[in-house]
């Protein structure tokens, strides 16, 4: 699972708790659990995830709607989490990301064509990411849904070749879509439905982030070792800071003074100071980190750590953005790699690939207290928030 949307309500799950996408291209399997979370018994859903989930929630987890981006299936899920019911819209890509737009208009998935399966190369383990293939010379798209009614198809508009993440900018008019083969961030606006820009980046960009004031696009570029600053209005590359080895995603903090950067292959976040566009430090945490994702008060970045494919992890080192150590490390399950953070800060959600589990851990004990078991086997993308993101 991927990313956490806003639906003009309040984000809980995008993006992240992830279950990736699926393994095989069957239908996906789901599984319900059952868990006591602030005295509410709820029944969530957990998809097969291709490589995002976004929930949308009222008061508390046991209100709102996940979406899953079905990677395997070329498909978009929408569970409603007050009632347990799922509904499956086919869509034409295999989505790697699904988001809402920040007007809550609508749905984004950005993926390979369906009769491709060629999916998106990986970012999480330590090798040269994979390209993606496509098939019959299909190309992939940015599929446009309704938000208030997700089987309604608006548009299918050009992505790019190699589609990754997917946000959108303040007002909801255009989406940024990362690129990874063609090392740029490709532009399109959404009311005229066409491509008005392609932004130079480094090498094989995959996470980014909006600004919370919607000005700037932070981009990591896995092989670039660096960190790509876009000028969300100009449509420009306005910066290009050196961060580390591998970075996979980037994290605002909410008062945007910082942006935390996961660098995969030295097992720390580098903290940017968006003041000067440097990097101020690093902050060693688990193995091979791969998402992070602030609370909504500023005060702690939690991040999975994921491990390799051969050593898996199952920590994630949660951050005191005040004195930026390390105060705490969670124990999930094996390859933890999504995060997101609910927008009253109360939860945080885990997805751990390696054992096919996403967690649910408590802000104010730190500890887990739900664990959602998947059907199939997780790979490797993540389930992160949009939110502000």
């Amino acid at each position: 699972m991927n990313d956490v949307e806003r639906i003009g309500l309040s984000t809980v799950v995008q993006q992240s708790p992830t279950c990736s996408r699926l393994s095989s291209h069957q239908r996906l399997a789901v599984s319900v659990l059952e868990f006591e979370m602030q005295k509410f018994h709820i029944s969530l859903i957990t998809a097969i995830l291709a490589a995002t989930i976004g929930v949308a929630n009222a008061a508390s987890p046991a209100h709102g709607v996940v979406y899953s981006a079905n990677e395997g299936d070329g498909s978009i899920s929408a569970i409603t989490l007050s009632s347990g019911e799922v509904r499956t819209v086919d869509i034409p890509v295999v989505p790697h990301n699904v988001q809402i737009s920040l007007d809550g208009k609508f749905l984004l998935a950005v993926g390979a064509p369906s009769e491709g399966h060629g999916g998106h190369g990986g970012v999480e383990s330590q090798s040269t990411p994979a390209a993606a293939t496509h098939g019959h010379g299909a190309q992939a798209a940015l599929v446009l849904l309704d938000a208030s009614k997700p089987g309604e198809l608006i548009a299918t508009l050009p992505s790019g070749d190699h589609p990754a993440h997917v946000v959108t900018s303040k007002g909801g008019d255009l989406a940024f879509i990362t690129n990874a083969d063609a090392n740029q961030v490709t532009v399109v606006d959404i009311s005229r439905k066409a491509v008005v820009a392609e932004i130079p980046t480094g090498s094989y960009p995959h996470g980014l982030r909006l600004s919370p004031d919607g000005r700037e696009l932070y981009v990591a570029n896995v092989t670039d070792n660096s960190v790509s600053v876009i000028d969300a209005e100009n449509l420009k590359e306005s910066a290009r800071i050196p961060v580390g080895k591998a970075p996979v995603q980037v994290a605002f903090t909410p008062n945007g003074a910082q942006v935390y950067v996961s660098l995969r292959d030295e097992n720390s976040v580098a903290v940017i100071d968006t003041g000067t566009r440097e990097v101020t430090g690093k902050i060693q945490v688990g193995r091979n980190p791969i998402q992070l994702f602030s609370t909504p008060d500023g005060r702690k970045m939690y991040v999975a750590n994921q491990g390799s494919d051969s050593d898996p992890d199952n920590t994630v080192s949660v951050i005191d953005i005040g004195t930026q150590r390390v105060v705490d490390t969670v124990t999930t399950g094996m390859g933890a790699h999504g995060v997101v953070a609910s927008d009253d800060g109360k939860w945080v959600f885990i997805t751990n690939n390696k054992a096919d589990t996403v967690s649910a851990i408590d802000t104010a004990t730190q500890a887990v207290v739900g664990t959602y078991k998947c059907q199939r086997r997780l790979k490797t993308d993540p389930l992160s928030s949009e939110s502000s993101e």
